[in-house]
């Protein structure tokens, strides 16, 4: 019997299954195509098989990071959550997803990782206190710099001038991108009916982090809350495939499994604790160097002896 394929997502918070919009989508439409994945919950990227989250790790050991692949590959392995769409609701459910990368996720990541207020108070916060010692000091500046880097491409511009104008812009194009899928989705349980389908996952994975995370800045928050029937479905979606995700459940951080292999529960955890008081000394001294408060000077060999010398005519007297 084939082992069971592997999916590595990043924690839940908020009330949600993940904090990452990609892992929700992926999580999301497992859970519509009833796709058996072994879920593997982290804190730490480096443990994700191909180093970042989500990751899916097949029964032939191979390793898809993309939403796009993931899902691909789950259909080809007969979990299709599109089975029944016709022809036509097919053709709808890409223009919609389309819709979604291009206008909604640009916004998103601007307010989860360029809007500084947001960052400081929230994105880094949340990765700073969740990712072990050391990655907490430096794998979130790399994060934002990589999400930065994938908004910088969709808009086909070489740097970001973060400010109003630029703010105005991505929630203008995010707010229209809510008001289609609010009349797109009506009063109907999910997008094509009463079953869910991948639009169902993206449109959740996109919206349910603004509807559930405090940010400082809300503003893509107060329009989603307008949109009721989008607000219902976000819930709705939570309440039906993930129950123990909930707001009492997704107020605690999210333990790993207890075989997983962890950063602080490796068999050789004292010497990893060595080696990171190591790291942070050497942080220490390397910053004492560059900024003068600590200096090295070469001493000759002569002016060694010479030193001698002159201890052991004290000594005399």
């Amino acid at each position: 019997m084939a082992a069971p394929e592997e999916l590595f997502c990043w924690e839940g918070d908020w009330g949600l299954p993940s904090v990452d919009t990609d892992c929700l989508v992926v999580l999301a439409y497992a859970k519509f195509a009833g796709a058996p994945l072994k879920l593997q919950k982290l804190s730490n990227p480096w443990r994700s098989p191909s180093g970042c989250l989500p990751a899916l790790r097949t029964s032939r050991k191979e390793t898809l990071s993309r939403p796009s692949d993931i899902i691909i590959h789950l259909r080809k392995q007969k979990f299709n959550a599109d089975f029944d769409l016709s022809a036509k609701e097919g053709a709808d459910s890409l223009a919609f997803i389309s819709l979604i990368e291009e206008k909604l996720r640009p916004a998103l990541l601007y307010a989860f990782w360029a809007e500084p207020k947001n960052y400081v108070d929230v994105t880094r916060c949340w990765y700073g206190e969740h990712l072990p010692f050391p990655l907490n000091f430096f794998l979130p500046g790399q994060m934002q710099r990589r999400q930065l880097a994938k908004l910088c491409l969709q808009r086909g511009q070489q740097s970001l001038e973060v400010g109003e104008e630029l703010e105005k812009e991505l929630y203008r194009d995010a707010a229209e991108c809510m008001n289609l899928l609010s009349q797109r989705l009506g009063s109907h349980k999910f997008f094509f009916g009463d079953s869910p389908s991948s639009l169902d996952a993206y449109a959740f994975g996109h919206l349910a982090p603004i509807l559930r995370c405090k940010l400082p800045s809300g503003r893509l928050q107060q329009h989603l809350k307008s949109l009721d029937n989008l607000s219902s479905f976000c819930s709705n979606v939570l309440l039906l495939y993930f129950p123990r995700d909930g707001p009492e459940g997704g107020a605690a951080r999210t333990s790993s499994p207890p075989d997983a292999p962890d950063f602080e529960q490796v068999p050789n955890k004292r010497r990893k604790q060595l080696l990171s008081a190591l790291v942070a000394l050497g942080a220490m001294l390397s910053y004492a160097l560059l900024t003068g408060m600590l200096s090295i000077q070469h001493v000759q060999p002569d002016e060694l002896q010479g030193l001698g010398a002159e201890e052991e005519e004290g000594d005399g007297r």
